[in-house]
């Protein structure tokens, strides 16, 4: 107990010296974070579901505990090692929030996710503010780790067009001008006229493409964790990437898939784009055919 107070009040006194303006400069997401190996805080949206969440990275050395602060100063995350962990430490926590819509569901054609939450885009705005964020961790030996990352809301437009051709095990996508079910462009075009938005997500630069093909399974088919990923640079013309051979063949027959193509931008901010209804090395077909 005793320790346990000592290691609270040198965490308190961190917070305090970075909180008060601390020599820490803030990176956009990148490698190295002040004392931390990477720390980043992003925002992920999925454009054909419509849903919007809040992620973070943190990763330090041999750490007991650790905390997240907002550009308020509020803690929004704290970890703590115990028992068999705390001999061991921490190095590298991920986590993201829940993603909750990002429109009333309500008003789309859909009755069965009426109930469901939903945060809209300017909602989001207003929860998670952008500007840094300050990571603290307290190593073994009860030093302090600093680290800072922005937040921002240049968020990239969602990918359109996305299409896989199974003659070739060719992917290919287009870039859109759109956030999909979260905002459409006229949306877009209001939120940053009226200072909600700095930059319309057509105008934001895609440093690279996330390319995900997986089995659409339920959870606890072995066939779930065949999954094929990849990122390219955001420059890459044609769009397009090829899903090898030898994947393909290893799947099993009449495997449903999905397809996300993600596009990347300033602090790892991403927009992704569903496609489904495939079907690969289809024998008795998927079961989603017409009867």
């Amino acid at each position: 107990m005793k320790h346990e107070k000592i290691i609270s009040k040198t965490l308190l006194a961190a917070a305090s010296m970075i909180l008060a303006g601390s020599s820490i400069n803030a990176a956009n997401a990148t490698e190295p974070c002040g004392d931390f190996g990477a720390c980043k805080v992003l925002i992920e949206i999925n454009s054909s579901d419509g849903d919007i969440g809040f992620h973070f990275l943190m990763d330090g050395d041999d750490l007991i505990r650790a905390a997240i602060y907002d550009p308020n100063h509020k803690k929004i995350f704290k970890d703590v090692a115990r028992h068999a962990l705390r001999e061991q430490f921490l190095t590298e926590t991920f986590a993201e929030s829940a993603e909750p819509l990002c429109f009333d569901p309500t008003t789309d054609d859909d009755e069965e996710n009426d109930d469901e939450d939903f945060v809209t885009l300017e909602e989001f705005i207003d929860r998670w503010t952008d500007g840094t964020y300050q990571f603290i961790g307290l190593g073994k030996g009860w030093e302090a780790s600093y680290g800072a990352t922005d937040l921002t809301y240049h968020l990239p437009a969602a990918p359109t067009d996305v299409v896989y051709d199974d003659e070739t095990g060719i992917i290919s996508w287009d870039a859109g001008d759109d956030l999909g079910a979260c905002a459409d462009v006229d949306e877009l075009t209001d939120f940053v006229a009226g200072g909600l938005l700095p930059q319309h997500p057509r105008d934001v630069t895609v440093a690279s493409w996330e390319i995900v093909f997986e089995p659409d399974v339920d959870d606890g088919d072995p066939a779930g964790s065949l999954k094929f990923s990849v990122r390219v640079s955001g420059d890459i013309e044609p769009r397009q990437v090829t899903v090898p051979a030898d994947y393909i063949a290893s799947l099993p027959d009449d495997t449903p898939i999905k397809i996300e193509v993600g596009a990347i931008g300033e602090g790892d901010n991403a927009t992704f784009t569903e496609e489904d209804d495939i079907c690969i090395n289809e024998n008795e077909g998927c079961g989603d055919e017409e009867e």
